[in-house]
């Protein structure tokens, strides 16, 4: 007589941490778009946060040089090429004021490895990690692969989208970790004063908190604002501090994936041993680009900002003529946020839309806009449209926004 089988507890096909991964939202709606464009379909996509320029003539010429040499048909450090790690270093002086060695350096797939790595390295399991909504969508994602806590703290149009230090206190705990602080911001354009942003990276100083600062958007700002790197403003702060940049916004260069993060020696240590497993080195003629780049002027990227301050100016103002529609001007980055929730449950076409997600489907399958909804960023109730798309495009898509919801009742 034999034993019976021991019952066995059932096992997930995906594992529950990836299996919690929502699709980056942004992507999506840009997926979205695209293939209906596909189909024939005359969608104007406000979705995807990427330049509509080319990247600048003497990028890709160092590119194409680089594809032609033998030696970088091969492994490069993990952290990269030292020319560029010493590069940036350089470049984030000239640009920020923030002076440090190439050591501090560690080359990325693209900003969004950066914010991952960044995350991996500092947290343990039930870690605390302040985010202020709205927030770009990767941020929670990437906290909790590394087993942090979000603690969301919302922010909207009456603090023009910018956290304060008392929100800030009265959210710390024991177990707090880090800030997320990016400015200018992703999906609101807002941009903090220099004393705003010194007063928070006091705050973090005095409690021992690390920030974790995106300042992929640094030369992205309009009229009267000025951008500001924390560690600048506060020196002090400098060893619990984590910069994370890219090429992507600045050089109209999003599909190259460079990024880096700058962060004392002993955290890039500790991120380029993952990023050794994790996907070894970027790609050597993407760093050859990128090597082009920051040590270049920024003549292409004064065009670039120029052409997007335009659209800014225009989109900002053909939203705010829509009733319902409530939009703060963004200083930086280009987007714009605009509050929808005085629309929500009116009747459109047949249809009650009760959440910005369900509006943002009907503008899609009705005026073939694609926007993305608030959802996404942790503050339902708004929509993100980029303006880094061609002025007639923009024009367009916006009027016929606005031909759709003026018939909300």
């Amino acid at each position: 007589m034999t034993d019976a089988p021991t019952p066995t507890a059932p096992r997930h096909r995906i594992s529950r941490r990836i299996g919690s991964i929502a699709e980056s939202a942004t992507l999506a709606v840009d997926a979205k778009a695209k293939a209906l464009k596909a189909a024939g379909r005359p969608v104007i996509g406000f979705g995807a946060g990427e330049p509509d320029f080319a990247t600048p003539e003497a990028i890709v010429e160092a590119a194409v040089q680089a594809a032609r040499d033998p030696k970088n048909h091969r492994y490069t450090p993990t952290a990269g090429l030292p020319e560029l790690r010493e590069a940036i270093a350089v470049k984030t002086a000239r640009d920020s004021g923030f002076e440090v060695q190439a050591a501090q350096v560690l080359v990325t797939n693209g900003g969004k490895q950066a914010v991952y790595e960044a995350f991996a390295t500092l947290l343990d399991p039930g870690d605390e990690v302040l985010l202020p909504a709205p927030y770009w969508t990767t941020y929670p994602e990437a906290i909790a692969l590394a087993g942090g806590t979000v603690t969301q703290l919302d922010t909207d149009e009456s603090s023009g989208f910018r956290v304060s230090v008392e929100q800030l206190e009265a959210a710390r705990t024991p177990r707090t970790k880090a800030l997320l602080f990016c400015s200018p911001s992703n999906p609101t354009g807002a941009v903090y004063s220099p004393s705003q942003v010194a007063e928070i990276g006091r705050w973090a100083v005095a409690h021992g908190i690390w920030v974790v600062t995106d300042e992929i958007y640094e030369h992205l700002v309009y009229g009267d604002a000025t951008f500001s790197s924390m560690p600048v403003v506060v020196p002090e702060l400098a060893d619990t501090c984590v910069v994370l940049n890219g090429v992507a916004k600045t050089y109209a260069m999003t599909g190259w994936r460079v990024g880096w993060m700058i962060a004392p020696a002993d955290v890039i240590t500790a991120a380029t041993n993952l990023q050794s497993h994790l996907s070894s080195n970027v790609a050597n003629v993407s760093q050859r680009a990128a090597l082009a780049a920051v040590a270049g002027d920024l003549t292409a990227v004064a065009t670039m900002r120029a052409a997007f301050d335009r659209r800014r100016l225009t989109m900002v103002r053909m939203l705010s003529d829509i009733p319902g529609l409530v939009c703060v001007e963004p200083e930086g980055a280009f987007y714009a946020y605009p509050s929808v929730k005085a629309l929500l449950g009116l009747e459109l076409r047949g249809s009650r839309p009760q959440t910005s997600a369900e509006l943002a489907a009907v503008v899609l399958e009705e005026a073939e806009v694609a926007v993305v909804p608030g959802e996404a960023f942790g503050t339902p109730g708004y929509f993100r449209l980029s303006y880094a798309l061609g002025d007639d495009d923009l024009v367009e898509g916006v009027n016929r926004l606005a031909k759709l919801l003026a018939e909300a009742h």
